[in-house]
């Protein structure tokens, strides 16, 4: 079962007085904000202006990125602590969104659990651990705040995925059989790109521009670092990938990059089938339609 460690009590804002944007001011809400990427990306945000919902389940580092970005400006920030770990969690962060925020124009859906330690951990919902984290809850989340990204357009949504990624076997999703931390984690990173794949084409029209990424190889953050794996990237070069998805108007949606350059990912992702089992199964466990 999770460890304690993993799980955090409620979610909840942060204690400092309410920073709302102004009514031209853009809103990205960056999960996992709170260290390495996430936190890199959400700084940078910060500097061109923008409103940044800062997330992650550590109060005290939650509130030193947004003392950062509100002490440099011009943008601000406001935390909120929530764990994927726990879709009750995860529907009051959303449900708190949607009635504090009347615009969402981007949605950057970093956070993530890595591969270490190799043992499988099982959610507070009974599923297992990295699927629920990596992209059940975000499947969830995304949805969740359609209705302000949608209200927001033109508006993105970046899911943070990764080159790791093995085929999801439908017959034992949640690995209860021949488990390893890599299987579970790039497992979870294909169905990221399968679920990015699929709501590109649901949104097509709709100027909700939807892509993912693998930011860059073995940067030097806290879910490389347990891994045992030595960096080869900096967090800059991730973050300038993530960022031109945010920014650019060079590209377009529906794509899969490494780094800075479309690239093809896992063919069970170009599987229509097996999207449409994914969606079916993803709908099931999240109760969204």
């Amino acid at each position: 079962m999770l460890s304690s460690a993993f799980l955090t009590s409620t979610p909840q804002a942060s204690a400092q007085a309410p920073v709302r944007p102004t009514s031209d001011q853009q809103v990205a809400l960056v999960t996992g904000s709170t260290s390495g990427l996430g936190r890199e990306v959400a700084l940078r945000l910060g500097t061109m202006g923008w409103h940044v919902i800062v997330h992650g389940r550590n109060q005290e580092r939650g509130m030193q990125v947004v003392d950062e970005i509100n002490s440099q400006g011009p943008g601000n920030a406001r935390f909120y602590a929530a764990d994927l770990a726990s879709f009750a969690q995860v529907r009051e962060f959303g449900e708190s969104l949607l009635r504090e925020y009347e615009r969402m124009d981007v949605l950057v859906n970093n956070a993530g659990f890595g591969s270490a330690p190799n043992e499988r951990l099982v959610s507070e919902d009974g599923h297992e651990f990295r699927f629920q984290v990596n992209y059940l809850s975000t499947f969830l989340l995304t949805h969740m705040l359609m209705p302000r990204l949608r209200s927001s357009v033109p508006s993105r949504i970046v899911n943070v995925s990764s080159l790791a990624q093995s085929p999801i076997d439908f017959e034992d999703v949640m690995i209860e059989n021949n488990f390893s931390g890599g299987r579970a984690y790039g497992q979870s990173k294909l169905a990221q790109i399968m679920f990015t794949f699929d709501l590109a084409e649901e949104l097509e029209g709709a100027d909700i521009m939807v892509n993912s990424l693998h930011p860059a190889t073995y940067m030097p953050t806290g879910m490389v670092l347990r891994a045992g794996a030595r960096p080869r990237a900096t967090i800059d070069e991730g973050a300038d990938a993530v960022m031109q998805l945010v920014v650019s108007e060079e590209i377009e949606g529906g794509q899969f990059f490494r780094g800075l350059v479309p690239a093809r990912a896992n063919a069970q992702a170009y599987d229509m089938q097996a999207r449409a089992k994914l969606k079916a199964l993803s709908q099931e466990l999240t109760g969204i339609r």
